[in-house]
């Protein structure tokens, strides 16, 4: 369990997938570190097509951070029940007192072996009895296997969480239990005191430090450190971590910067996921967000990534980031439910639970046709999580703006600074950025 994984937000976006991959390489190529890059959610269109562009794969998908059986599972040598006893007896002496029996015709586990099963079995066939007094150890050696099995050994899956099965575990006298997988084949074997003291996952978190935002049962996780850019609501933590949060407009900036600073250059296909992560969250350094540092990135990463021979020779930083951008727009041709449920954040204040979902479009005006569509999602959305409230940003990207669309608006925010247009839209003109822009209007008001 000495592995690091770097993980970005749920529902992540490219810059989120980006930093993550490019966190993962530097910790590896630096330092030597057993670290992989994870992702808590499905990759969006954008980052589809741009893994797909530079011929990359995505990362390892972890639906949350809890304790599998998995984790505490060793895969002990095994024995047949018709085989002799004095073959499990080796199996014994090499685990510790510990051997499973295994059908070899299916592959499920019938029983197992240990020290009392095996004192049972003496119990039985040695006492008072002048014969039974004088039976050597060889001839119960020779005894089938099944004679001294203990079939009542509790069985758990290998891929069910252990906090499931606590109670049931602390219940059980059994020190030893089998595991299985879904098929009830064998995969092996636990203790008692490993499943209640299973290892943590050791998570990196980038481009986000609030828990709602994070992988599942994050609470359950060692975090070891966060790097982000966004506003702090982060959790507390058993002991210091590293945690850096600046001010800038991608995550995908810092990734570059830590890059530079250790005197390496990442590779052309990790430095143009890293570029797209950076082009995507800054509008091609046209966002609000955008900083002199996030200037000085993309050249940094357009050097490492725009090179002869590599996935992205001959592109520039205005041509890949237009393609990229045109990636992930539109609404023609996606689900209205995975629109407003693909980059979404949650937030909490006033009281208040609530979403602020965000998509890109070219013109405005191709939200005329989805809205009621697009409405009805927002609605189930809400219901599904239990939001107070969700809004949709429509952020034109050609134009700088945005339409905004909320249910369930509370009348707080009536007094939004936007006019009302007559389909029910907030047209937020110069808002592109959800961060920087929205999140901080809709705070103002909620706290009041």
């Amino acid at each position: 369990m000495d592995r690091i994984y770097v993980i970005g937000h749920v529902n992540p976006d490219t810059d989120s997938i980006a930093s993550a991959v490019g966190y993962a390489w530097l910790l590896r190529e630096r330092d030597g570190d057993d670290v992989v890059a994870a992702r808590a959610g499905p990759v969006n269109p954008q980052t589809s097509w741009v893994l797909k562009r530079l011929g990359l794969e995505a990362p390892a998908l972890l639906t949350d951070a809890s304790p599998r059986f998995e984790s505490v599972t060793r895969r002990l040598d095994t024995a047949a029940p018709d085989d002799l006893l004095q073959d499990a007896w080796a199996i014994l002496n090499r685990t510790g007192g510990t051997a499973p029996l295994v059908n070899p015709d299916d592959g499920k586990p019938v029983g197992m072996i240990t020290g009392l099963s095996l004192f049972n079995l003496m119990a039985r066939h040695v006492g008072a009895h002048p014969r039974r007094q004088s039976m050597r150890i060889s001839e119960i050696l020779d005894f089938p296997c099944r004679e001294a099995c203990d079939s009542s050994v509790p069985r758990f899956q290998i891929s069910v969480h252990i906090r499931d099965m606590l109670v049931r575990v602390l219940r059980e006298e059994h020190n030893d239990f089998l595991i299985v997988d879904e098929q009830g084949l064998y995969a092996g074997v636990t203790r008692k005191q490993d499943v209640l003291n299973p290892p943590r996952l050791r998570l990196i978190l980038v481009d986000h430090n609030e828990p709602g935002q994070s992988l599942g049962a994050i609470e359950e996780a060692e975090l070891i450190e966060i790097l982000d850019h966004h506003r702090l609501g982060n959790q507390s933590t058993r002991a210091p971590i590293r945690f850096s949060v600046d001010v800038v407009g991608s995550t995908s900036t810092l990734v570059s910067e830590r890059i530079e600073e250790a005197g390496l250059s990442a590779p052309p296909n990790i430095a143009g996921l890293l570029l797209a992560g950076l082009l995507s969250d800054t509008l091609i350094l046209t966002s609000p967000t955008t900083t002199p540092r996030d200037h000085l990135a993309a050249e940094r990463l357009g050097r490492w990534a725009f090179v002869r021979n590599g996935p992205l020779a001959g592109e520039k930083l205005q041509s890949y980031g237009e393609q990229v951008i045109e990636a992930g727009a539109g609404l023609s041709t996606r689900d209205p439910f995975d629109i407003v449920s693909t980059d979404i954040k949650t937030y909490e204040s006033g009281g208040h639970h609530f979403a602020i979902s965000q998509v890109e479009v070219t013109d405005l005006r191709q939200l005329d046709e989805h809205l009621d569509e697009l409405r009805q999602a927002l609605v189930r959305l809400r219901q599904e999580r239990q939001l107070d409230f969700a809004t949709l940003m429509v952020t034109d990207v050609v134009d700088n703006t945005s339409s905004l669309l909320t249910v369930n608006s509370p009348p707080l925010l009536d007094d939004l600074p936007y006019p009302k247009q007559q389909d029910g839209t907030l047209l937020a003109s110069g808002v592109v950025s959800r961060k920087k822009q929205l999140l901080p209007v809709m705070l103002s008001l909620l706290e009041e």
